[in-house]
Parts: structure tokens; C-alpha cells; sequence
């Protein structure tokens, strides 16, 4: 038997949502992102007659991305193989669990990205969202009206990990204001009613873990990937347009054959009268505008 269900888990992971991807053909480039305050400048458009347009050129500031290959391996022993051939499917799991391990070091590299304290100056609640008299609706819609300021712009999702959602799901102030629609029961609290909520398109929630353990030890240590101290409002892309401001993205290098989910190869180690499967990507992961992310803390005690 599988003692953890991989493919259920790689469900959970949120990584390539909070920093979407951008296929690029270069391992690595220069590029030009408008400065955030030029975003909103204003200007008389109105057109005299025989006159001409008003025309303004965006403000422009220079970055880069370099990315980098990642991958796994898993041996298919030939004995092994012979032995287990009708009970397991065993290239079916030898490539879950190579995909597995590339994608779920994706999430942590993302995870410790956006959850991250020395790059976003933490905004922490007053009263824990776990605590019966905590108040996260209006927590998130007053630090809105912060986001707005810094960044010109509104937020459009709001991340946090499963065990926070289940906090939000029995929190008085929401079954309060949910309870005139006829939601009373915690289970009926959807993400969709949590964005309606939140004034937010998006609420995106993670639920992965991660065995911090050292490989010779016998018990695993299970954590989240995701912190539950802390959440994310910010601003996630919805183009493919580089010139979106948003909180960040990854790049995915094309060129050398890589795909973002793991391009999965396989070749013959016959010394050890092995195949071996291997799963690879190349990518780099890039905050682009801190002023499109709110960190927020202090959010489970």
C-alpha cells in the first residue's frame, strides 16, 4: 500500500496559482516592468479640435530572472519489477514519486517566497483568527484599504492553509454575517462565500505537508508547507502579459525540453539491470512587486 496518497496531495499545491507561470525561451534575460507609481498617473485627455491624443510613456524599471533545472530519480530494478509486476503498476509509481519530489520543492520555494517575513513587512492581527472573539473580516478589509494605498490597486486573493480555513469555517464573526443567507452549518462555508465575504476574486487555499525528518529517521516529522501564522493579500496575475502588475511569477524555461509539471524520462543503468525514471523542470520562481503583497500575521496562536 502507499502510505501517503501523492497523487491526492499534489492536489493541494497552490505554488504555480500564487506565482503564475511565464513560458520563456531564454534560461535567462533582462526585462522591463512599469514602475508602480506610474500605474495611475493622470493626464488631461481631452482633444482640441485639428489637435492631437494625449500620449504618456509608462515609467519602466529593469529586472531579470535566471532559472534553474530541478529533477529526481527513481530506479526501476529489473528483479523488483519481475517480482511486483501483478500486484503494483511500478512505472506508474515510480513517476508519481519523482514528480512528487520536483513538485512539492516547487511549493516549498514558492511557500518560503510569499510567506516571507524579510521581504514583507508582517502586518499581524490583533486577535488570532483560531480565537472565538477574533474578527478576520475585518482584519482583511482593513488592510484593503492599506493595500490600495501602497499599491494603486485592489488585492484580488487572499492565501492561507487549510487549517486556517477551518478556523474561518466555525468563526462567529463569519457564521454571523453568513447566517442571514442560511449558512449555519461550518461545512457549508465554501471559498466562494469566503471571497464574498473578503470583497476578493480569489481565496486560495494550500493543503500540503512536508517531512522535515532526516532520512535515517524511523518517524517522520509531518509540517505545513505553508505556515499557518500567516496569510497573504495580495495581487496574483490573470494574463500572460509581463507588463501585469502583479505579486510575482515563474519562469519557466521551454528551451532544453522541460515541462512545468515535470517532463519525465527514462533510461537504462544496466551495471545494476535498472531503468531509471527521472522527472525534470527548469524554473525560477520571482516576487516582481512587493507592493502587491500584504503579509499578514499573528494568524493561528
Amino acid at each position: 500500500f502507499e502510505e501517503f496518497d501523492l497523487l491526492a496531495s499534489q492536489q493541494g499545491f497552490i505554488g504555480s496559482q500564487v506565482l503564475p507561470v511565464m513560458n520563456v525561451a531564454l534560461q535567462t534575460a533582462v526585462f522591463s516592468k512599469i514602475k508602480v507609481k506610474s500605474l495611475l498617473t493622470e493626464r488631461n485627455t481631452l482633444r482640441a479640435p485639428g489637435g492631437g491624443y494625449s500620449r504618456q510613456d509608462w515609467e519602466f524599471e529593469q529586472d531579470s530572472y535566471a532559472t534553474k533545472e530541478y529533477g529526481a530519480e527513481e530506479v526501476l530494478d529489473d528483479r523488483e519489477r519481475a517480482i511486483y509486476a501483478y500486484t503494483i503498476d511500478f512505472e506508474r509509481i515510480a513517476s508519481m514519486r519523482a514528480m512528487d519530489a520536483v513538485m512539492r520543492d516547487y511549493e516549498k520555494r514558492v511557500a518560503a517566497a510569499v510567506f516571507n517575513a524579510a521581504v514583507f513587512t508582517p502586518s499581524p492581527v490583533t486577535v488570532e483568527w483560531s480565537k472565538t472573539n477574533s474578527t478576520p473580516v475585518q482584519d482583511v478589509l482593513t488592510r484593503v484599504t492599506t493595500f490600495k494605498s501602497q499599491m494603486g490597486m485592489l488585492p484580488n486573493a487572499l492565501i492561507f492553509n487549510d487549517k486556517v480555513l477551518r478556523n474561518l469555517q466555525v468563526n462567529e464573526e463569519i457564521i454571523d454575517r453568513l447566517k442571514y443567507s442560511g449558512i449555519d452549518d461550518p461545512k457549508k462555508v465554501t471559498l466562494q462565500m469566503l471571497a464574498a465575504l473578503f470583497n476578493l476574486q480569489y481565496i486560495i487555499v494550500p493543503n500540503t505537508m512536508r517531512n522535515s525528518a532526516n532520512p535515517g529517521q524511523t518517524t517522520p516529522t509531518f509540517s505545513d508547507i505553508w505556515d499557518d501564522e500567516y496569510a497573504m493579500l495580495c495581487r496574483v496575475a490573470t494574463s500572460q502579459d509581463l507588463k501585469e502588475p502583479c505579486l510575482g511569477r515563474t519562469f519557466h524555461f521551454t528551451g532544453d525540453g522541460s515541462s512545468l509539471g515535470g517532463t519525465v524520462e527514462t533510461y537504462r543503468h544496466e551495471p545494476n539491470r535498472s531503468d531509471i525514471m527521472r522527472v525534470r523542470h527548469d524554473v525560477q520562481e520571482k516576487i516582481l512587486y512587493t507592493a502587491a503583497g500584504l503579509l499578514m500575521s499573528n494568524i493561528t496562536e
